[in-house]
Formats: structure tokens, sequence, C-alpha cells
């Protein structure tokens, strides 16, 4: 075999993930938040972006996206094209001409004659004073709460270091996270002592806080010195047959306690009185506000989609350094170079971000197009869901839209991540219109959303004292055309979380 070197020239494409491509790519998949901070970030990274103000706060009037992005790529042309920078309206006032005021103090006086009183100190209520919101104190903790009981009682020093430690390791159920062998090798002394300062701390208000299990949890509660429960049934259920509770075994409790049925029905509604979470008047999560990207109105017969722009600044470059590189072009082209030493290496900068800052405008424009041209053709593909609801939701692929469109799927995936569009059915997660289809006796298929729906309507309307096994959906279902396995609907219903017959079921 013998080798041989040779030159050979070969024509082939393919794709650079330039680093504006890549930001472009970014910006598809970040979610409203995220592009607002990203934006945030670029003002202040980039002297050559500016945010656009509102109609009257400057004398220029803020011009759309486009017209911006049309501004921007013409300054750069030195040719016969070359474009003058706006010059600021004449302000020049001669010096024989008394001053003008211009200020309307007839609605200066008329605005505060009809003003209340002002406070003390002399500030007016509506003058730069932070909101209602800026002044409200934070909630107090769980951890707060029990430190503060714990140091008006009397603890000694060591005492008190162990309740810390304990408080320290509730759960946000209000549970236990640590055995008391580790609380003692941790704070270094006897588990006898931890075991002492624990049963004080769980008679502490929230009461049983700091428990190791739900037993415990229900037996401190009913056991409590101010208020026992005396019923040697309702203790015996729960040191010994919180199993069986849990499935509602109820006539397996009353043939191992050998009371009667009746009996254990009661005792049970006392047990469902106690709170077997402790913490559970702490735990205050914040609302979590879903800001819609898109909306979809109806108006007649037709329904219009919009964007939403609210919150995002509005970019444009800085009048500022466009004179600055227009002028820079003239003299270029009239031949008066500069040196690298002379500003040269200012101007290799200001490019540079000039490019950026186009870049960027260009890919969010980029982005709101795409977020627009995808949720309608969602919107064609999906009206009667738009029309009638959930229940009306066809199977969609990401592969529908995006032949539709006429982009690639993984486009229509990143567009689709994180962004929100407010329906007349409600506020709902663009990926929530793509689903699985599931077949319907007789042809045809049905979403999966819309199947988890029937079955949610379903379990609402049933009895509860005999409700439906998920055998018994699936021959409800199949009554209505749509043949699904009985996996498919516990795995369903679980997330829908909703609980298996046998723990839905209610006696009483």
């Amino acid at each position: 075999m013998v080798l041989h070197m040779r030159q050979e020239l070969r024509m082939s494409q393919q794709l650079v993930m330039t680093p504006q491509l890549q930001q472009a790519i970014k910006l598809l998949q970040l979610s409203r938040i995220e592009l607002q901070d990203l934006v945030r970030n670029e003002l202040l990274e980039n002297p050559l972006l500016e945010e656009s103000q509102e109609m009257g706060t400057t004398n220029e009037e803020p011009v759309s996206a486009v017209e911006m992005q049309d501004g921007v790529e013409r300054q750069g042309d030195t040719g016969d094209g070359e474009t003058k920078p706006a010059e600021a309206p004449s302000q020049e006032v001669k010096a024989d001409e008394p001053n003008v005021d211009n200020f309307d103090w007839e609605a200066y006086l008329q605005h505060h004659s009809l003003s209340g009183p002002l406070p003390s100190g002399g500030v007016r209520p509506d003058d730069d004073l932070p909101g209602l919101e800026q002044t409200m104190a934070d909630e107090e903790t769980l951890v707060e709460h029990l430190m503060w009981q714990v140091r008006l009682s009397n603890f000694s020093s060591l005492e008190e270091e162990v309740a810390e430690y304990v408080v320290r390791s509730v759960s946000g159920a209000g549970y236990l996270n640590v055995s008391v062998p580790q609380i003692a090798a941790r704070v270094g002394c006897s588990t006898l002592l931890v075991e002492q300062v624990l049963r004080r701390v769980q008679q502490l208000d929230p009461l049983a806080i700091a428990s190791r299990n739900l037993a415990e949890v229900l037996w401190i509660q009913a056991r409590h010195p101010e208020h026992p429960i005396d019923d040697p049934l309702v203790l015996t259920i729960i040191a010994k047959h919180l199993p069986n509770l849990e499935k509602r075994a109820y006539p397996a409790v009353a043939r191992d306690t050998g009371e009667a049925l009746e009996e254990v029905y009661e005792a049970t509604k006392i047990i469902m009185g106690l709170e077997p979470r402790p913490a559970r008047q702490f735990v205050s999560e914040s609302p979590q506000y879903v800001t819609p990207d898109v909306y979809v109105h109806k108006i007649g017969e037709e329904y219009v989609v919009t964007l939403n722009d609210d919150g995002l600044p509005k970019l444009k470059i800085s009048n500022y350094y466009k004179s600055a590189m227009l002028a820079d072009s003239k003299a270029k082209a009239k031949g008066q170079t500069r040196s690298k030493g002379d500003g040269g290496q200012a101007k290799d900068y200001i490019t540079e971000r000039l490019r950026s800052a186009q870049w960027l405008i260009r890919s969010i424009q980029q982005r709101q197009r795409t977020i627009l041209k995808v949720t309608k053709s969602i919107l064609g593909f999906q009206r009667e869901f738009f029309e009638k609801g959930p229940q009306h939701l066809r199977p969609l692929i990401l592969k529908d839209v995006a032949e539709d469109i006429e982009m690639h799927e993984s486009t229509v995936s990143r567009v689709t991540t994180n962004k929100y569009v407010h329906t007349p059915q409600g506020i709902y997660e663009l990926k929530y219109f793509f689903n699985a289809g599931i077949s319907k006796r007789g042809g045809g298929e049905l979403a999966s959303e819309a199947v988890k729906e029937k079955i949610k309507k379903l379990i609402e309307v049933e009895d509860q004292k005999k409700p439906y096994s998920d055998q018994k959906l699936v021959e409800l279902l199949r009554d209505e055309g749509i043949t699904i396995a009985r996996r498919t609907v516990a795995k369903y219903r679980e997330q829908l979380h909703l609980l298996s017959s046998s723990k839905r079921r209610k006696l009483f």
C-alpha cells in the first residue's frame, strides 16, 4: 500500500456558533423577568445604550424600536447616504428680553390649596414617600417566635443553647430534623438533658413543635394540660392504629380495639380536629405573580394577539455617541485621520459597543416577533380551546407549529419555555398547549390535558362514600369513547394531586 500526499479543495457549509448567534438563542429562552434583568445589566455596562424616555419628558420624542434600529444602521454609512445628527432646538435667550416664566403657577396653587394639611415635618403625603408595602414590618418567623419564648422561660445557659439548636433544627412542617443523640454530641451534653429540654420546647407555642413523628404530634396535643382528651380510644388509635386510620380501614380499628364502629368514627373525628403540621401558621410563602408575555383578546368573532411590552425598557442608541461617530466619519471622509494614540483605541471601543447594542436591539425585536408568530400559530391550532375551555384542547406537537411558521422545532421549544399567554380561559404557559393524543372510539384524538380535565370532573361529582376506583374511571371514560389504560389514569390522577379511592372515601 503506497501513501501519497496531495492538496484538495472542497466546498462545504457549516453553522458557526458566533457570540451574536449564541446571544440570540439565549434571549429566546429567557423568561420575562430574566430578560428585564439582562437589559438592565446591558444598560449599566454599555454606554451606547439608553432607555427611551416617555413622551413629553424630554425634547426628543421616542421612536419605535424599528425606527431606532434603522437609524443605527444608517449612521454607519459614510457615502452619499450620510445623515446628519439631529440638532437640539435653539434655546437662546436675548439679553434685552426679560426672562419668560413658563411655570404654571395657577395649577400649582390650585393643587396645594385643595390638598390636606401638612403632617409634622412639612412633607406632603404624596411627595416621594415610600409606599405602604415598603413600610410594613416583616412577619415574625418560627425561629424568632420560639426563641422569644425560650428567653422568657427559666432555662439555664446550657439548656438555652440546647433549645436554640432544637429550634433551628425544626423543618418547615414543624418536625425535628435531627435525633437526640446528634444534638447531644453537637452541643456537648447528655441525651437525658436534650430529652428534657425537647419536652419543654414541645410545650411552647405552637404546641407539639419539634416533634419527631406524627404520632408524637397528635399525642402531645391530645395530652395538653389545659384541655386534655380523656377518651382512651382516641389515645389508643393515636398510639397504635394511625396506619389503619390513613387507609380509612375503620373496621380493622374497631376489630382490634373491640369497640363499635360508630365509636371509632367519633374518635376519628376528634383526631381529625388536631393539627398534624404544628408550624402551619408560620408557613407564609409569598405569592408568585405571573406576568403574561402576550395577550389574546376576543374582539367580535376574531381573536387579536398583542405583545405585552410593559416593564421592558425601550432601548435606543445614545445620541451623544451617535453624533460623535458621525463627526468622526465626516472627518475621515475629508482625509483627517487620527492616530491610535489620539483616541483611536476609544473609537475601537465605541465601535465594538455599538455593534453589541445594535445586535441586542435586533435580537430583542426578533424574540418578540417570534413569540407573536408562535402564539398566532397556536391560536390557529387550538381555537376550540380559546372558545370552550381546556376540555376541547387538541393534540399538538412542536413539529406542527414549526412547520406552520417555517422554523426549527428547537426554536419553537425555546420560545415556549417560561413564556405565558393571557387568554379568555385564563393564563397558561405556552408549553401547556402541546399535548400527546389519546385515541377516541370511532376515530379522532383528544389531548392528554383534556383527558385530565375529564378525570377531575368525574372525581368532583363522585359519591364521597363510594369514590370511583381507577378501574371505574377507565370504564366511565370508555363510555365517553376514550380508550385509556388503568395505569395511565393513575398517572394522570397523581399529576392532578388527587388521592386514591381508598384515601378519598369519607364514611361520616
